[in-house]
């Protein structure tokens, strides 16, 4: 008989003192949780470290130079939750309360992958409010997974492309429109500095810019 058998055997036989397979269950249901929001503690350290520049009174330079070198996390994962955690605290700030864990069932608490999904959501400028409280809903209500809620996100911003095509040939013609100003912009500054191009040139120039500002205002 294995250790865990042994512990729960002994549990059901000799009673009080002894682990049972119900305490066994609601100590693995409380790690759960507590594994699933222990980042909210790191991310809200980083941010403090992160804000008042606490790393230069420990000698580092640079923020990431402190989380790879003294706690092994790169740059990308520390911002990561350094932002995680911001969205979380302004968006859904009840999630932080020892409330929330408590009265929420493990399975339904969302991780670290699944709030970052969530962010990156909200900061989708074509997803509508409504649309966006959905899936907030059913990630801090129903418990729904990154995986999940990405697809949803992909499926939503697919359907309202189909809902919606002017809207999105307006988007792809702004978008040439920008890109054919930075090159102007890039072109008007290299002439300059060379001094190669006519005056009359660069004029042209000035003019075509503003046009194609006034086209994207």
């Amino acid at each position: 008989m294995n250790t865990l058998n042994s512990l729960l055997y002994e549990g059901k036989t000799s009673g009080i003192g002894q682990i049972t397979d119900e305490t066994l269950r609601r100590g693995v249901l409380q790690h759960a949780k507590d594994f699933k929001i222990s980042w909210v503690k790191l991310g809200q350290a980083l941010y403090s470290v992160w804000n008042d520049k606490i790393y230069k009174l420990w000698g580092y330079e640079k923020f990431e130079d402190y989380t790879e070198k003294e706690i092994g996390l790169k740059k990308q994962v520390a911002m990561k939750l350094l932002k995680t955690y911001y969205f979380l605290e302004s968006e859904e700030p009840a999630y932080l309360k020892q409330e929330y864990s408590e009265s929420t069932e493990a399975g339904k608490i969302p991780g670290y992958e699944t709030v970052n999904a969530l962010r990156l959501a909200k900061n989708r400028k074509e997803l509508p409010k409504e649309e966006f409280d959905r899936l907030k809903e059913a990630v801090f209500e129903k418990g729904k997974d990154a995986t999940l809620i990405r697809k949803d996100l992909t499926t939503l911003m697919k359907q309202r492309k189909e809902l919606d095509p002017d809207e999105e040939r307006e988007k792809r013609n702004v978008a040439a429109i920008r890109k054919l100003l930075n090159a102007i912009r890039s072109f008007k500054k290299d002439m300059e500095v060379l001094k190669v191009a006519p005056v009359e040139l660069l004029n042209q120039a000035e003019t075509l810019m503003h046009k194609l500002e006034n086209e994207v205002k």
